[in-house]
């Protein structure tokens, strides 16, 4: 039994060649299905179909989405369901399988993690393939450079973001905003993407004082388009 942990950018168009012969070596893809919404689905399916690869969709645990007190502990249930599940197609299967990861497997996901517990409850070799991160492709989109000249760049989550600034952070990219709290940020400058390098990408910088009414629109464009929205932010104290 073997698992490839492969990074797919967001999507076919940004499966490098070294991840492409990862997935040509596998002989399927195990994907969270998450509903009959779940538009995301319908690309890892097309990821494995182009690579030859049939697509095990498992039902996904449900989730306590609603900010529960305790985060940490909702997610660590979540994740201990995840593994009882595909510990469960990979005992029946065996064989090759992989585990497309939207964006780089190392940032703010969880497959890795995952896939080490399941390693303690199975036998198994597993490798990681990265890929274009979220952080990348905003950068590139805006063609800037992520932080200033020798200044360090924070990387956080729209949970965190406030907690951030006021221990001093001042050049922050923030992930996973399913809302974004800019209140008395006006004068900070933001570089924003949504669906980035997808048909369904917007993108919005300026002021954030002056972009905010485009931030909400852009947003609302790229999951009407999609059905889904994943945005990604870079945030600037001035100077």
């Amino acid at each position: 039994m073997r698992i490839r942990v492969v990074g797919v950018g967001m999507g076919p168009q940004h499966v490098t060649p070294e991840a492409a012969d990862a997935l040509r070596s596998c002989d399927y893809v195990i994907a969270a299905d998450k509903g009959s919404s779940d538009e995301l689905l319908s690309l890892r399916r097309a990821i494995a179909d182009e690579y030859g690869a049939s697509l095990v969709a498992v039902p996904d645990p449900p989730r306590d989405r609603a900010d529960p007190d305790d985060y940490p502990g909702a997610v660590r249930d979540w994740h201990e369901a995840r593994v009882a599940a595909y510990e469960t197609v990979l005992r029946e299967r065996g064989g090759t399988a992989a585990f497309l990861v939207w964006g780089d497997p190392s940032l703010y996901d969880s497959t890795i993690r995952i896939v080490s517990e399941l390693a303690e409850r199975l036998s198994f070799e597993w490798d990681v393939l990265p890929g274009i991160s979220a952080p990348q492709l905003l950068a590139a989109r805006h063609r800037i450079v992520l932080h200033g000249v020798g200044q360090p760049v924070h990387v956080t989550t729209a949970r965190r973001l406030r907690d951030d600034i006021a221990a001093g952070q001042t050049n922050l990219v923030v992930m996973l905003s399913r809302s974004l709290d800019l209140t008395g940020l006006e004068d900070w400058s933001i570089w924003s993407g949504a669906n980035l390098g997808t048909s369904s990408e917007e993108l919005v910088s300026g002021r954030v004082g002056d972009v905010l009414d485009s931030l909400e629109c852009a947003r609302a464009r790229a999951r009407e388009s999609a059905g889904w929205v994943m945005d990604v932010h870079l945030l600037r104290a001035p100077s």
